[in-house]
């Protein structure tokens, strides 16, 4: 099939209309099939998905070589099409737990010198850091990642969860491709004032969480048992009370969903596409057959009757729950 193709911002690269997002992979949704995920981005690739997104602490490592180990057994003409999109900064405890990210200049260069070692490859199209430093200067941090692209290991330079100010700080050092940002029906705080920054910055938007952690996916029950690692147990919006009313609004989406022979997942998708060609979603597939439902998205079009419709069932707002827990809520620039 023929994807479409979207540019990041006005100095980014050109890259299909949707990117997967390789996270749960490798971590943070409970046991993965790492036979099925390499098919499934084999698969990506065939139907011209060409954004890898990934983050060198996704499994401490683990999703940088399984990405390698996938591009190195796919085709030539499609392992030359792929761009990867790489986090890091993130500091991990043996255990898993997160402690704080390292924007150091010195930092950079090291996190992106293993990065490149274990994707093996001479070069990362785009990288950032996931989130802000608040001990580091983010003029120092985009500084460093300049330098890289300076000598050729990096392509673009990427932003990740962070506000309007920042944005322009970070804007002021380097060329910007694309912030990268939760945006979804139910995560819409990015519309009042960091999308149009971006757009007056001519920056790209790279949004994950388009299915809200599979919450908004159509596949969720309210029956759900958690398996061991799955971070969604302890997220706001799949607590008891939060999850019901969530739900329900899904429940709402559905029958628009349903009137236009489409899934859930599909219009979910389908209204982050329609809000603007300056936004690629990411979408979190770990298995082909998700992966060949997101794809679906790409075939609707939304009307003005049908976005109006989308609006009645899920106003912005509407979530119960905050996004994250309040120990992570409070490390992310975007919110304050």
């Amino acid at each position: 099939m023929t994807t479409p193709t979207r540019t990041l911002g006005s100095t980014g690269p050109q890259v299909s209309a949707l990117g997967l997002g390789c996270m749960g992979m490798s971590a943070l949704y409970g046991e993965s099939d790492r036979t099925e995920s390499i098919a499934t981005i084999h698969s990506a690739l065939d139907a011209g998905i060409t954004l890898l997104d990934t983050g060198d602490f996704y499994g401490m490592g683990h999703n940088e070589l399984l990405i390698n180990e996938a591009l190195r057994t796919a085709p030539t003409a499609a392992r030359e099409q792929a761009l990867t999109s790489v986090k890091f900064g993130a500091l991990r405890t043996i255990e898993g737990a997160f402690s704080g990210y390292d924007g150091r200049p010195a930092a950079v260069k090291n996190f992106a010198a293993y990065s490149l070692q274990r994707l093996g490859t001479d070069h990362i199209d785009i990288y950032r850091i996931a989130r802000v430093d608040p001990d580091v200067p983010v003029e120092e941090t985009i500084g460093a990642i300049a330098e890289l692209v300076e000598a050729g290991h990096v392509r673009h330079i990427g932003l990740s969860e962070v506000g309007a100010a920042t944005i322009r700080r970070a804007a002021a050092v380097a060329p910007i491709s694309d912030l990268q940002i939760e945006y979804s029906l139910i995560s819409r705080g990015i519309e009042a004032e960091i999308l149009p920054v971006c757009r007056e910055l001519g920056i790209g938007i790279t949004a994950y969480g388009v299915l809200s952690r599979g919450l908004i996916s159509g596949h969720f029950t309210r029956d759900r048992q958690w398996t061991p690692g799955d971070f969604r147990a302890a997220s706001p919006r799949f607590q008891e009370g939060n999850l019901q009313h969530n739900l329900d609004l899904v429940d709402a989406l559905r029958k628009i969903a349903e009137q236009k022979g489409v899934t859930v997942a599909q219009i979910a998708i389908a209204w982050v596409l329609a809000r603007g060609t300056d936004i690629v979603p990411l979408v979190g597939a770990r298995r082909r057959d998700r992966l060949t439902e997101s794809l679906g998205a790409l075939d609707i079009t939304l009307d003005t009757a049908d976005l109006a419709a989308i609006e009645a069932a899920v106003p912005a707002g509407a979530a119960a729950g905050e996004r994250y827990p309040q120990s992570q809520m409070s490390s992310l620039d975007s919110e304050r």
